[in-house]
């Protein structure tokens, strides 16, 4: 019997089972969607530019953009309260 994809909403749960499994294996359960699937949403703060550059320069010693730490810090702040 064939596997089936994961019917879930858990972004942990897909990320697990596409990077165990070759999409190629599923090409019969897959559909073209016209709709959105996933909608980003965006949030801006504002920073005094000293504040931005020490940003930066953390994130970059970490090899990602500053971008992605503060995501980081605040879903470590989102998951911890």
């Amino acid at each position: 019997m064939a596997q089936k994809i994961p019917q879930t909403d858990s972004i942990q749960e897909l990320a697990h089972f596409w990077d165990t499994h070759d999409l190629s294996d599923f090409e019969d359960q897959l559909e073209e969607v016209s709709e959105t699937v996933f909608e980003r949403s965006t949030v801006k703060i504002h920073l005094q530019s000293d504040e931005v550059e020490t940003i930066r320069k953390l994130a970059s010693s970490r090899g990602i953009s500053h971008a992605n730490l503060i995501r980081e810090w605040v879903l470590e702040r989102i998951h911890t309260t």
